[in-house]
């Protein structure tokens, strides 16, 4: 939506999440994880060396975050693309697991988490995740 400035003749569009992205619990998630990227991404790089696809299946296209983590200083973009492991959840299981609720093995053994690609990969997940918190 666009927003005019009090004393001034200039627009400013702003983008407001979608209503789904407001209720969503994955939402502050991905938040988190894209600032830590940018924070520390070298360090994370190091942890990951790999390029992973998170995807939300109840989350719609804001659901999707490619964590590119192979080289440099890493880089997190919405969306999706190719990657060596896709990892995907509902959003409230995303959520317990992202806040240590649900162990990842258990979800996986259970049908909450599915991967495709590269499987070793995914244990790594945990790993980041805890160290993209603040």
């Amino acid at each position: 939506f666009w927003l005019k400035l009090s004393g001034s003749r200039r627009l400013r569009q702003y983008e407001l999440p979608s209503p789904l992205a407001a209720m969503s619990k994955f939402a502050p998630i991905f938040a988190m994880i894209e600032a830590a990227v940018k924070a520390k991404g070298a360090e994370m790089v190091k942890m990951g060396g790999a390029v992973f696809q998170l995807v939300i299946s109840d989350g719609g296209e804001e659901g999707k975050l490619c964590l590119d983590l192979k080289s440099g200083s890493g880089s997190a973009t919405r969306g999706e693309k190719a990657a060596d492991v896709t990892i995907t959840m509902k959003d409230e299981d995303f959520a317990a697991m992202a806040t240590g609720k649900l162990d990842g093995m258990q979800a996986f053994m259970s049908g909450k988490l599915k991967l495709a690609g590269n499987m070793m990969l995914a244990q790594k997940l945990g790993t980041i995740l805890e160290s993209a918190k603040p």
